[in-house]
C-alpha cells in the first residue's frame, strides 16, 4: 500500500471557521457535568470489564516516560492530591478519558506489576514495582481517591467537543481526533481503513495529514452527506459528523460494504476524470495543482457514488466542460470558498452539483 506522505503545511479549503460555538450558545444548565470520587482499584475494576475506554487512538503515541509514571505514583503515597480526571459518558454508558489517560494508564501499568519504579534517591521505592511494596503501600495506591468530572451523554455534540477541547491537558487535539475517541466502534474503524486504501491517497494525491485525522475527516464529511439528508444539515459541521458516526455504529456490516463500495466508486470516477485536480478548483488546462476543497470533495464525492464507472467515464468530457462552467460561475465559486458551512451555501451547491450530474449523466443509477 502506498505511503500518505506528512502534508501539514497544505493548506485546505472549503472547511469554513473552526467549528466552535461560542459558550453563550449553550444554555447554562444544559451542560450536564457531574463529579465523582473513585478509588483507584475501583477505577482499575472498571477499565477491566471494559467500562473505560483508555486506548483512544490518537494518544498511544503519546507515553508518559517512566521517571514521569514513577513520579505520579510516589505523589500517590505521599498523600499528594492530584489533579481531578475528565470523562465523558457515551451512548453505552461507558467512560471516554478525555484528560488523564497517562495518569490511569500509570496505575494500571504499575499495579499490574509492568512498572518498575525509577527513584533514585527513595531506596524504599527505587526499583520496586508493586508486588514489591509492603500491604501498607499497596492499599495507600489502591485506596487513593480520584475526582472525576462525567460530561454526560445528553451534552450536544458540539458543547461535548468544546469541553474536550478546553479540558485536554495533553498534547492539542483536532476535533476529528476527538470524535474518533467520542464515537469509536465501526464507525471510526470505517474511517481508517477506507482512509488507507490505494484510490484515496490517490485522489487526494495524499494531501491529507493522517497524524491529525485530516484524511479521516473528510471520509466522516462523505459519510455525513451520503447517509443523511441535507434537511438534517443545520449549519453545524461538527454536529452532523457525529451523528453519522453515531448511526454508523449501528449499522448491519452489509451496510457498511455498500457504503465503502459506493465511496470508492466516488473516489475512482473522480480520479479518473479529474486525475490529480480532483477535489481541487481549476480550469481547463490548468497544470499546476491547486488545494484540496473540502466543500468540493462534498458535492463530488457523493455525486460520482451514484454512478457507474463506465457511465461517467464515457461522457468525462461532456462533465469537465460542466464543471469548467461552474468554477466561472462566481455564485458556486463563492459557495465552496466562503462561508461554506452556511445552510444556504451547502444546499445550494448540492443542487447546482445535482443538476450537474443530472444533465450529462441523468438521474441516478446505482
Amino acid at each position: 500500500m502506498a505511503e500518505q506522505r506528512d502534508s501539514t503545511t497544505e493548506e485546505i479549503e472549503g472547511l469554513g471557521n473552526k467549528e466552535d460555538a461560542a459558550w453563550t450558545d449553550y444554555p447554562i444548565d444544559t451542560l450536564l457535568i457531574r463529579n465523582e470520587s473513585r478509588t483507584v482499584f475501583d477505577v482499575l475494576r472498571r477499565i477491566k470489564q471494559n467500562n473505560y475506554i483508555m486506548d483512544p487512538e490518537f494518544q498511544r503515541d503519546f507515553i508518559w516516560p517512566e521517571d514521569k509514571q514513577s513520579k505520579l505514583i510516589e505523589s500517590v503515597l505521599m498523600r499528594i492530591p492530584l489533579p481531578v480526571f475528565y470523562l465523558a459518558e457515551d451512548d453505552q454508558g461507558r467512560m471516554v478519558v478525555v484528560d488523564g489517560l497517562q495518569r490511569l494508564s500509570t496505575f494500571k501499568r504499575f499495579v499490574d506489576n509492568k512498572l518498575c519504579l525509577s527513584l533514585p534517591g527513595k531506596d524504599e521505592l527505587h526499583k520496586k514495582r508493586f508486588a514489591d511494596l509492603s500491604p501498607k503501600l499497596q492499599n495507600r495506591i489502591e485506596d487513593c481517591n480520584l475526582i472525576f468530572y462525567i460530561i454526560d451523554a445528553k451534552v450536544p455534540d458540539r458543547a461535548r467537543l468544546d469541553i474536550f477541547e478546553r479540558v485536554n491537558g495533553g498534547v492539542p487535539l483536532t476535533r476529528q481526533q476527538m470524535r474518533n475517541s467520542l464515537y469509536m466502534g465501526e464507525a471510526t474503524r470505517f474511517l481508517k481503513d477506507e482512509s488507507r486504501t490505494d484510490i484515496f491517497l490517490d485522489a487526494t494525491g495524499r494531501s491529507l495529514n493522517k497524524d491529525t485525522m485530516r484524511d479521516r475527516e473528510f471520509v466522516n464529511r462523505f459519510c455525513a452527506f451520503q447517509l443523511l439528508s441535507l434537511d438534517e444539515y443545520k449549519g453545524n459541521m461538527d454536529d452532523f459528523l457525529a451523528r453519522v458516526l453515531r448511526k454508523m455504529n449501528g449499522l448491519k456490516p452489509e451496510d457498511l460494504l455498500r457504503l465503502s463500495a459506493e465511496f470508492r466508486r466516488g473516489l475512482a470516477n473522480n480520479h479518473k476524470v479529474f486525475g490529480i485536480h480532483a477535489f481541487r478548483k481549476h480550469s481547463r488546462g490548468q497544470e499546476k495543482r491547486g488545494v484540496l476543497n473540502a466543500s468540493l470533495w462534498d458535492v463530488m464525492s457523493t455525486g460520482l457514488s451514484r454512478y457507474p464507472e463506465r457511465l461517467v467515464d464515457a461522457h468525462a468530457e461532456v462533465l469537465k466542460n460542466k464543471f469548467y462552467a461552474q468554477m466561472k460561475d462566481d455564485e458556486f465559486v463563492l459557495s465552496i470558498t466562503r462561508g461554506p458551512s452556511n445552510v444556504g451555501k451547502v444546499r445550494y451547491r448540492f443542487r447546482v452539483a445535482d443538476t450537474m450530474f443530472k444533465e450529462v449523466l441523468g438521474a441516478h443509477t446505482t
